[in-house]
Order: C-alpha cells, then structure tokens, then sequence
C-alpha cells in the first residue's frame, strides 16, 4: 500500500507539473518550485523524465538578477499533433494542430469526392503521407478527425443522414480504409463549437448558429458540447422556418437552411464579399434582401430560444461580414419576435477562424489526450 501511495504521489506531482508548464507554456525550476510546493529533487527528477518524453525543451537561459542564471523550460507543444480533415466536392483540406490547438502544417489537394473505395484509399494515401512529413519533424500524430458535412450516428461510426454529399450509410470503416492512424467522424457544425470551447474558457451555456452555405448548428451545456443520445442536438438548419415553403435538400418544406444561408442574398454570379461591398454602397435591392435575411435570422433564433433559453453564439461564413450595427439590429429583431419579452441574453458573433470545423475536428484528439497528460 506505501508503494502504491507513493506511486501516486509521484504520478501527481509530475502531472502537476506538467500542467503547470502547459498552461504558462514556459517555467524554471525556481517557480516550479515556489507555484507548486516541491521539492528542487524532485523538480529536478520529473523534468528529466519530462524531456525524455519530449514534453519539454530547453529554452534560453534567464536573464540574471545578480545570481546564476536559471534555465527555463519551454513545454514542447509539436511534440504530439492530431489532423483534421474537411472533404468537399473537390478537394481534401488536412489540418495539422499541436497541443495548444495551433494549427502547424496544412495539406489541400484536389480531388473530386466520390463515395467508393478508390476515392477513400487514395485520400487516406495523401492523409498518411501527411502524418508521415509530420512523424519525421517529431511529432507523435494522435489520430485523425474527419468533419462531416452530415449526421453521425451515436456510435459515431457511421453517417445516419448525408444528403449533401451523398454518402448517408457510410462507414467509418470504410471511410478511414488505408489510413494507419486511428480516426473518429464528427459533424462539421459540433467540430466548430469543439474549437469555440478550446480557445473561449468563459464559454458555458449557448447554442451556436453557423451561417454557412449549409447552415447548421450546436449546443453547448455547462461548458461541454451536448450532442445527445442521437448525435444530431443543435440540427436547426431543417428546423421548419416557413410551412409550405422553399424546397430543401433533404425532401421537406420551408427548412431554415433555405433562407437562412448566405446563399440566398446573392444574385447570379455575385460572391458573397461582393454582396457586402454593394451593401456597404446602400444599394437598395441588397438592402432590402439583406434585411429579409436577417427577419429570417432572428425568426430561427427566437425558435431555438423558445426550447433553449440561453446565449446565442452567431458564427460561419456569412458571420464575418456582420459587423456591430448588423448584430445589434438581429438583436432587437430577436427580442421584437420574443413573446415574453426577455432582453437578458447574449447574442454575440463566433470566433469565425479559418478552417474552424477542422481545427475543431482535431480537438477531438488533443483534448482528452491534454487532459490525460495534466489530470485536468
């Protein structure tokens, strides 16, 4: 039992450490010491068995205050990555992020999706050779996340609903054929709310909005992504916005993807940065489309806040292009629509990064992996 008590000891003073420099990303052994309680034996012996793992590197030396220098250490965050991967109708885009969730290596190729074998096993081909450039610059590749632009199933290993890309039934097995790292699916809206969690700690309630070409959504409960026992919670873009009204793809009427998505505001072969350029002009037919869009908004919003009474997280592609004045007036659009008149909430726009479904995917690896490493 006295063996064992001081195995765990030891254990917890080297994770202890090991989140300490995780979360200050640099420290000497003087402020191990005086942050911790430990004892410099022991400080020393953990960053021995520290650097033999590759956790952490030696960095400069302190600059002296009259004494001998110290040496800081710097907590090697390449030293493990995870990729994720966002496939589209005509290209791959893989994303390499380290143990901060900083994205370190990108990899985009060409390459038009078909739902057969051949097209998974040359994907994955290109995947390997990814993790392969990545094994030999040190980094220990954690798995591989694919963001789904479709519904997985609560085992997560299949898609249950993927009409926008025609693969519903696929499996993970046969998605991730050929691929010598193991792999998980996620869907591309949960995977953006993944990478809201990692990089806002103040986040804790909320359902985000994803104003993309292809709306979609997710919740957030009590600081966690909450998809239940379906896998499908935060599905507002087939949510019925207008009974009876535009046709969407996945065979209903009136979903709110189809007026809810950027797509809606652009005429024949205007991009959507044009449409906002001509906005900012006062056009008055863009004008008048864009404040339809945003009724459109806020009447999707004021339903979800019907059944989900919390903060609104407003994110994606068209997101970017909001700015104070837009948010401030979907605001007052929401709380015009509430017919209980409650004015004490958050609508606020997302962190809206670059490839944020697939830093997010990733994430899936890095955070339990992290979270193992520190005993968060």
């Amino acid at each position: 039992v006295k063996a064992q008590s001081a195995l765990s000891v030891k254990e917890a003073n080297l994770k202890a450490m090991t989140a300490f420099i995780y979360t200050q990303g640099s420290a000497t052994k003087q402020m191990f010491e005086h942050e911790l309680g430990l004892s410099l034996p022991t400080i020393t012996q953990n960053l021995r068995a520290m650097e033999a793992d590759g956790l952490i590197v030696k960095g400069e030396m302190q600059q002296s205050t009259g004494g001998r220098k110290a040496q800081i250490y710097e907590f090697a965050a390449h030293s493990s990555v995870a990729i994720g991967v966002r496939i589209q109708t005509t290209q791959i885009t893989a994303i390499a992020i380290d143990l901060n969730g900083k994205s370190v290596a990108t990899r985009q190729r060409t390459l038009p999706y078909r739902n057969n074998d051949a097209y998974y096993q040359r994907m994955n081909g290109i995947i390997n050779d990814f993790a392969q450039e990545l094994a030999k610059q040190g980094s220990t590749v954690l798995g591989v996340a694919f963001c789904m632009q479709g519904i997985v199933s609560a085992d997560g290993q299949s898609i249950t609903f993927g009409k926008i890309m025609g693969n519903t039934g696929l499996k993970l097995s046969e998605l991730s054929h050929g691929l010598n790292y193991p792999s998980l699916m996620i869907h591309d809206s949960d995977a953006s709310a993944m990478a809201e969690l990692w990089f806002d700690h103040n986040l804790k309630d909320a359902v985000c909005i994803y104003l993309e070409r292809r709306p979609g959504g997710a919740v957030i409960v009590d600081g966690s992504l909450y998809q239940g026992p379906n896998q499908c919670n935060g599905s507002i873009e087939h949510m019925t916005l207008i009974p009876g009204g535009n046709p969407c793809y996945c065979g209903q009427l009136g979903c709110m993807d189809t007026y809810c998505s950027p797509e809606t505001l652009m005429e024949d072969g205007e991009s959507l940065p044009g449409f906002f350029s001509v906005l900012e002009q006062g056009e008055q037919e863009h004008r008048k489309r864009f404040s339809q869009w945003l009724d459109y908004v806020a009447l999707a919003v004021t339903n979800i806040r019907s059944v989900l009474a919390g903060d609104v997280i407003i994110s994606g592609e068209a997101a970017q292009y909001l700015d104070d004045d837009d948010m401030a007036g979907l605001r007052e659009r929401v709380v015009e629509h509430t017919p209980f008149g409650t004015t004490d909430f958050t609508l606020r726009k997302g962190m809206a990064l670059d490839h944020q479904d697939i830093i997010g995917a990733a994430l899936r690896f890095v955070e339990p992996y992290v979270r193992e490493l520190c005993d968060m």
